[in-house]
């Protein structure tokens, strides 16, 4: 259902061949995640209308309850951006021609994103069972590099069951499901059940389930204004958290359904990068090319992407320093740090 939600909106958004001009009013989405709360606090807390004031644009930001629905709705043309993981962004509005760059690279999931099983077992005890997830997620990915761990592939289990993160609590009570694959806050809820055990989180890969604000390339160049108060604003929150700011973190974690304890016990499986340098030199790394081709690789593993390993179709992914990985000639996906370096250089 998704890859034909997906499909039907790029074919809209196609065949309008609409241009981005000039714009004073944008709309970005987000869904509830440890790394994307403040997102929420920046619309509700009014910093994101400072910076929008300070360059005579208006930006809102809203929140959508499913996560992928959001990334849908972005690929359709209804926002200008949207809070999305690296390979989400490589799937849905990248691999179906929606040019997008990742403006904010946020942190990377070290220990949010987990698999989850009632009762006693370990990751062997997968084989034969039914695991709920949101199906071609970070979750879907997470699992199989579960699984590879101990040499079992999705083939040996009794399938995947497609499941919206909005229903993952409440499908994790029924009888009939045994384990599930998911991220925070929905991950420490699900820990609170006396039968549920972890068995693997993103601790185990660190550095590949990043979390990004994207936002669309043509928009952004033709309104650059627009990411730099998307980037300023984000960055003023950053320095709070980095401060330890107790009003705005209670203010965070009230709305993700936790209170100050809990949302500090998901920042601390977060590596968040709090200032702009950090995001900067993780973004310039070394190591990002390889995994975001490991990550096509999964995609294309899943008919994603296309038919069979990396070809003349995969999807071109652009580096800060100009490198492309996959298709020189079909680039849609853009890590740009411009903005971030702007923040940094305090000439927001």
């Amino acid at each position: 259902m998704k890859n034909l939600l997906t499909m039907t909106a790029m074919a809209l958004c196609l065949a309008t061949g609409v241009t981005a001009q000039e714009k004073t009013e944008f709309r970005v989405a987000w869904s509830i995640y440890v790394g994307w709360m403040p997102w929420g606090y920046l619309e509700d807390s009014g910093i994101m209308d400072k910076w929008a004031d300070q360059y005579g644009i208006d930006v809102e930001i809203v929140q959508i309850n499913d996560y992928v629905e959001s990334i849908n709705q972005y690929t359709a043309g209804a926002f200008d951006g949207v809070t999305a993981t690296s390979m989400d962004t490589l799937s849905i509005p990248s691999g179906g021609g929606v040019d997008t760059t990742a403006l904010i690279v946020g942190d990377y999931s070290n220990g949010n994103d987990a698999v989850i099983i009632k009762g006693d077992g370990d990751l062997a005890s997968l084989a034969g069972k039914p695991v709920n997830l949101v199906e071609l997620s970070v979750s879907h990915y997470l699992l199989a590099r579960a699984l590879d761990s101990v040499d079992l592939s999705e083939a040996d289990l009794d399938g995947v069951i497609n499941t919206s993160d909005a229903d993952m609590i409440a499908a994790f009570a029924a009888d009939d499901v045994e384990a599930v694959v998911t991220w925070n806050p929905l991950v420490s809820a699900i820990l609170e059940e006396p039968n549920a055990k972890k068995l693997f989180d993103s601790s185990n890969i660190p550095g590949e389930i990043i979390d990004l604000m994207v936002v669309n390339t043509e928009t952004l160049a033709a309104n650059p204004d627009f990411g730099k108060a998307l980037v300023g604003a984000w960055y003023e929150v950053m320095g709070l958290m980095a401060a330890g700011d107790e009003e705005v973190l209670t203010a965070m974690a009230e709305a993700s359904g936790t209170d100050l304890a809990g949302y500090q016990a998901q920042l601390g499986s977060t590596e968040m990068f709090f200032t702009p340098a950090d995001a900067i030199a993780f973004t310039s790394g070394t190591e990002l090319p390889e995994t975001m081709t490991n990550v096509a690789e999964f995609l294309f593993d899943k008919g994603i992407l296309g038919e069979g390993a990396p070809s003349a179709d995969f999807v071109g992914v652009e580096y800060p320093d100009g490198t492309i990985t996959g298709d020189a000639n079909n680039v849609t996906f853009r890590f740009d740090t411009t903005y971030m370096q702007m923040a940094a250089d305090g000439a927001l």
